[in-house]
């Protein structure tokens, strides 16, 4: 992946595109992680990150989507399950190296 791409969050829950200089949706959020471009997305008054937010947010919608992902959903809502009680019982930064070789070997093919 390239450099992260500074999104801004603004009060008003939109999101500005710093390098496209508009204002974007969650689909295009979508859309850039699909063409292999890492977000940087940070709330504009306090300049907290709130990247990782924003990324569930488009998994929880994406996974509201067609009847195709409903069947999906079944499975990926064991495995959300599974991360909580996993997390309740491991220090979160065992969980997260953990978590990150997964999904990386998980990506390799993709």
């Amino acid at each position: 992946m390239s450099e992260p791409r500074l999104i801004k969050k603004y009060p008003n829950r939109r999101l500005y595109d710093t390098e496209l200089s508009r204002y974007i949706t969650i689909d295009d959020v979508r859309g850039l992680i699909a063409a292999r471009t890492q977000p940087r997305i940070i709330e504009q008054r306090s300049g907290r990150d709130i990247t990782r937010s924003v990324l569930l947010q488009v998994i929880a919608e994406q996974e509201q989507g067609s009847d195709a992902s409903r069947e999906q959903s079944i499975a990926t809502k064991a495995v959300e399950a599974r991360q909580v009680r996993i997390r309740l019982r491991v220090p979160s930064g065992a969980v997260a190296g953990l978590s990150e070789v997964k999904v990386a070997g998980a990506l390799r093919n993709d």
